[in-house]
């Protein structure tokens, strides 16, 4: 199959360059995992992926032939690198869970059109000896579902993130969504138990399989918004790392094999992390009726109170510790920038900043940590929910900006709640609570948050950019 055999017991260069690759992947993985590290292993990956591309090119052979169309496959390499240089260049940080999901859905259709391209090519000898149930026509099968799903779910998760589609809702939708399921599996069934002498006769299926999935692949997604979003980006990075490794063994790639193994395997361990910290279960995620709706059984007694600017200002600059809890509406105020100005005034007065990071704020993971990290807050200051958790009852004052149902005592206090169970910033324990929201208005469980209703809060009103410029302000005046 490949050329160049160069060394003992017939490895071929092709081969050693793959190995080479994957070991670049899998140091490029272990680097991601900590900020000091990650541009490097970034890098690493690049180079990884870039020596498998060349390597492929040039010394990949099938059936004795070499690749075609080289003048295209450079033209389209060029093409997609620029476009993907120049997205990633402008996008903004807010933006970056979108960028992620778009990216990722960009992967998941080229696994699919694979599939669909090779198909017609499952060699004849093959299927005269094992049928269509096969385990080329498995990985194709496999990749061409997975792909589809993956593309269809992260082209949804972008609009949602963007803004431009909104949530679907229908209390019969896990039914649905588990009757597509089963259909695309009786339909995989199908074409592999098939007695055929070529798969060509079976290319309709193919692109009912495929209509198929793409519409499980919106329709699992649909439902889904808001704090639960990490969770599903995670799930749809895992399919796409799943859908590339069918693709690596469809064409003994061992570098395509290896990148997709990491992908769909790291994917897979981030959403079960990511569920145990929503308290979901990982099928309601495959389901896809997981989250929004519902309300809290316990009476929000109590009356909300409000802070000035010029109140908040002097708490928290004779502070000892304060604990700020960023959410999403940091993120949508781009107020991440003016947040770090204000810890760095309050450090020079020698208070101890540190900010509690949440496993789901924001809407995809890592979402706060990239967020503040842009802005350069040192990664000292950012602390796990469950690590910081012990430090709230000593700490002086604890600030959420736009944060809701990571910070909501009914998680813990309310077995009726659609959040109970899941692990929160115990804000509530703290000395004294600020909060800043535009208003009153619920998080995507869509039930009242406690918080503000516990004596030791008080509500700063307004967008958190202009909120916290004031602030700052304030502070500077003192």
């Amino acid at each position: 199959m490949n050329e160049l055999t160069l060394f003992p017991y017939g490895i071929s260069i092709l081969e050693i360059i793959y190995v080479v690759s994957s070991v670049l992947f899998i140091l490029g993985l272990k680097k991601l995992s900590h900020p000091l590290t990650a541009r490097r292993g970034n890098i690493l990956a690049a180079v990884g992926m870039g020596l498998a591309i060349v390597a492929t090119i040039l010394f990949h052979k099938k059936d004795g032939e070499a690749i075609g169309n080289i003048p295209w496959i450079i033209a389209a390499i060029v093409a997609g690198t620029i476009i993907g240089w120049v997205i990633a260049v402008r996008v903004k940080m807010t933006a970056m869970p979108q960028l992620v999901s778009f990216f990722n859905g960009m992967g998941g259709a080229a696994a699919a059109l694979i599939s669909m391209m090779e198909f017609p090519h499952v060699h004849s000898d093959l299927i005269a000896a094992h049928g269509m149930a096969n385990g080329q026509v498995l990985a194709i099968l496999l990749g061409l579902v997975i792909g589809s799903v993956s593309w269809a779910g992260s082209m949804i998760a972008f609009g949602k993130l963007d803004g431009w589609i909104g949530d679907l809702r229908v209390k019969s939708m896990k039914y649905v969504n588990v009757g597509i399921l089963l259909v695309i599996t009786g339909m995989v069934i199908y074409v592999m138990t098939r007695n055929v002498q070529h798969a060509s006769e079976l290319n309709h299926w193919i692109y009912i399989i495929f209509a198929v999935a793409v519409v499980y692949g919106v329709l699992f997604v649909m439902p889904i918004g808001g704090a639960d979003m990490p969770v599903v980006i995670s799930l749809l990075n895992s399919f796409t790392g799943v859908a590339a490794a069918m693709g690596g063994f469809l064409y003994n790639n061992q570098s395509m094999l290896t990148g997709g193994i990491l992908v769909g395997s790291a994917g897979t361990i981030l959403t079960i992390l990511m569920c145990r910290a929503m308290n979901r279960s990982l099928l309601n995620v495959i389901v896809g009726v997981f989250g929004g709706g519902g309300r809290t059984g316990i009476d929000t007694a109590g009356t909300v109170k409000e802070i000035t600017l010029s109140d908040a200002a002097v708490l928290l600059s004779y502070s000892k510790k304060v604990v700020i809890v960023p959410g999403y509406g940091l993120a949508v105020a781009q107020a991440q920038h003016i947040c770090h100005e204000l810890d760095k005034l309050l450090d020079q007065k020698g208070v101890e900043v540190k900010y509690a990071i949440h496993p789901v704020a924001g809407r995809m993971p890592g979402h706060m940590n990239v967020l503040l990290a842009e802005a350069d807050v040192p990664y000292e200051q950012l602390i796990e929910s469950d690590e910081i958790n012990p430090d709230l009852p000593g700490t002086d004052v604890v600030m959420v900006i736009g944060a809701n149902d990571v910070v909501n005592p009914a998680a813990e206090d309310d077995p009726s709640s659609p959040i109970y169970g899941m692990p929160i910033v115990k804000a509530r324990e703290a000395r004294n609570i600020i909060v800043m929201k535009r208003g009153m208005g619920k998080g995507y469980a869509a039930i009242e948050n406690l918080l503000f209703f516990d004596d030791k809060t008080r509500m700063l009103f307004g967008d958190a950019k202009t909120s916290l410029q004031n602030l700052v302000n304030e502070v500077k005046n003192l």
